[in-house]
């Protein structure tokens, strides 16, 4: 079977499903391409928005956050693309113990609501110009709501895909998780090489860069009636049985979350050092902007099948195998290609960073947030996978593109993104020597 493709008519195993008015009846979510694709349409959609913003930095800078210098503009800007992980967080912990205790389902139809929120506001507010300082702190709150969406979307959405998985399957469904990132940022990434191309960079600056949250934000009625009409795949207890609480039960499960956070760490900064590349591009190579905006497709398109490729190859070794070989090769291979990069810049040498980057974190990457809900219980499930990614990657991922920038600054040298890569890599490489597999387990826990 090819490596991304997903049987239309396969179904999960009986999963013990509580309808409405609190019956337990035996029901099998199909596991079809609609299911999977409503599953992850809230993480794609909020991706394409996170990416869109990091992607655009230079002219959302000059949009809210204008200054003398264009890289203080920029740092002021990619700072406030920090502060959308400040709320992530606290929406792990509410919607990650909100879908163990009530169902994936309800979880995954409130993010989606809070999305549209924070994209539209991201979409329509004018510029420091046109309102003064209305205009960064209408962005800083509408980052705010997306960090919180997004904290609580992925602990869910995971949880749901490897439930509804077939047997033997579980890697290659849950790696569309961070497939469906990939495939923002891909299109995201044909979207700013469109948008630059057609256009001046006035008029880039005066409205090309809020068009793709427009696109995202016309995506979202679709999103939401294919959640509405998603089957739950929680398992609950027996009729009359007390539902644990997961904020209390958690706290049995210290050691799978500390490795999950050190796993989360060396791959939300690849990930993000790879996001950077396209800032990076044009900031520091002296770059065109388009060179830059192929850095952002080639990211997505790695990203994409490398996903799907470690999922597949995770159900066949197992999840350790693929998850340390990948981030080993990550630590030997960043900085020579970054090397490489700075001493011939050009668009060869710009993707094949990108693709190196972007696609070794995907191969690792896909099996991680499939082996970490595998980890824990179904009655802690979500809250877990929730707590380890959004505290990981608020902590490290919303400081990743500020350390860099700052790296960049004070030390003037080119390479500080691999040097900021390199050693995180090797405490995930750590994380995953200590893990156990869950790759080989035919039945969830429950």
């Amino acid at each position: 079977m090819a490596t991304g493709s997903i049987p239309a008519g396969s179904k999960a195993p009986s999963i013990p499903v509580q309808r409405p008015g609190g019956a337990a009846a035996q029901a099998a979510p199909r596991a079809s391409p609609s299911i999977v694709a409503a599953t992850v349409a809230g993480n794609a959609l909020e991706f394409f928005d996170f990416t869109t913003y990091a992607f655009f930095a230079v002219y959302i800078g000059e949009t809210f956050f204008p200054t003398h210098d264009p890289l203080v503009s920029v740092l002021l800007s990619v700072a406030v693309f920090g502060v959308g992980f400040i709320t992530r967080p606290l929406g792990g912990l509410f919607i990650g113990a909100f879908a163990d205790r009530v169902g994936r389902k309800p979880a995954m139809l409130l993010t989606i609501g809070l999305i549209t929120v924070g994209t539209l506001g991201m979409a329509l507010t004018p510029s420091y110009a046109s309102i003064g300082m209305a205009a960064p702190l209408i962005v800083i709150a509408c980052r705010l709501i997306q960090g919180f969406a997004l904290g609580g979307e992925v602990g869910p959405s995971s949880s749901y895909l490897i439930e509804i998985a077939p047997p033997g399957r579980r890697g290659l469904y849950g790696s569309w998780q961070l497939a469906s990132q990939g495939i923002a940022s891909l299109a995201a990434g044909i979207v700013g090489v469109a948008l630059t191309l057609a256009l001046s960079k006035e008029q880039m600056l005066a409205w090309g860069w809020r068009v793709p949250f427009m696109l995202g934000l016309a995506l979202i009625p679709i999103a939401i009636f294919l959640r509405r009409h998603m089957p739950e795949s929680l398992e609950h207890g027996a009729p009359g049985e007390a539902v644990k609480n997961p904020l209390v039960e958690i706290r049995n499960h210290i050691r799978p979350i500390v490795l999950a956070l050190m796993l989360i760490l060396g791959t939300t900064i690849s990930t993000y050092a790879a996001i950077y590349m396209t800032t990076y591009a044009v900031t520091t190579l002296k770059l065109s902007a388009v060179i830059g905006m192929m850095a952002t497709v080639v990211f997505g398109l790695s990203t994409w099948v490398g996903s799907l490729l470690g999922g597949w190859l995770s159900d066949l070794y197992g999840r350790k195998p693929v998850m340390l070989w990948s981030r080993v090769a990550i630590v030997v291979l960043t900085y020579p290609v970054f090397a490489l990069l700075i001493n011939h810049p050009s668009i060869g040498t710009l993707l094949l960073a990108s693709v190196t980057l972007s696609g070794l974190t995907a191969i690792g990457g896909a099996p991680s947030l499939v082996a970490i809900p595998e980890l824990f219980p179904s009655h802690v499930r979500a809250l877990g996978l929730s707590i380890a990614y959004a505290f990981g990657v608020a902590f490290f991922g919303g400081t990743a593109q500020i350390v860099i920038t700052w790296l960049l600054k004070v030390t003037g040298n080119p390479a500080a993104p691999a040097l900021y890569v390199v050693p995180t890599s090797v405490i995930t490489v750590i994380a995953i020597l200590l893990m156990r597999e869950t790759g080989k387990d035919r039945v969830l826990q429950h």
